[in-house]
């Protein structure tokens, strides 16, 4: 494992990450969501739409968490809990992104472990759980790898309410935790594996 995620801090995210955050989060659509969502959305108005969404949840983070992980000046990787969002299923990780040149290095892993110890805290359950889409093999055996169960599929809904949005009909996948102890990893300990 690389010792990169180690010189990454944690901290909460503010309103004044919302331009950061967007423009991670619109990077990751572009390189993994092609074919779920149109050409036209990612390539046009993708961060204009993902600031919108985190200028709004930062403005008013009651019941969440966003989580941001930071190398020197850069963001690195985020992730967003949702705390009992679900009566069945418990704190949605609505979002965990990790910039290209990250991936594998534990940082998500940490990330995903950070919302699981926010939702320990916060959240009147211990079930966790997420979407990923069909189309994001990697994704999925990240979470697998994590102990993450998927339990349904459904038809992606269009960011924002606007069908035009997508390409085709394209489906997520529910991955689920009953116990979020194994995602929590303490600051002193490594990683698990890689993420």
């Amino acid at each position: 494992m690389s010792d990169s995620h180690s010189a990454a801090r944690f901290r909460s995210a503010g309103p004044a990450d919302a331009g950061r955050i967007a423009a991670l989060h619109a990077d990751s659509w572009r390189r993994h969501y092609r074919g779920a969502y149109s050409d036209s959305f990612l390539d046009g108005d993708v961060v204009a739409d993902r600031h919108a969404v985190w200028s709004a949840r930062l403005a008013a983070p009651a019941g969440s968490a966003t989580i941001l992980a930071e190398q020197d000046d850069r963001l690195a990787g985020f992730v967003h809990v949702v705390f009992d969002a679900d009566p069945r299923w418990g704190s949605l990780v609505d979002n965990l992104h990790v910039v290209h040149d990250q991936h594998r290095t534990g940082l998500g892993t940490l990330l995903l472990g950070h919302a699981a110890r926010a939702a320990t805290e916060h959240a009147t359950g211990a079930a966790h759980y997420l979407w990923v889409l069909r189309q994001n093999v990697a994704a999925q055996g990240f979470y697998t790898a994590r102990g993450g169960v998927h339990v349904e599929t459904v038809t992606v809904a269009p960011p924002g309410g606007d069908p035009t949005r997508l390409a085709g009909r394209p489906e997520k996948m529910r991955m689920a935790w009953d116990d979020l102890s194994p995602l929590i990893v303490t600051p002193a300990e490594p990683a698990p594996d890689r993420a």
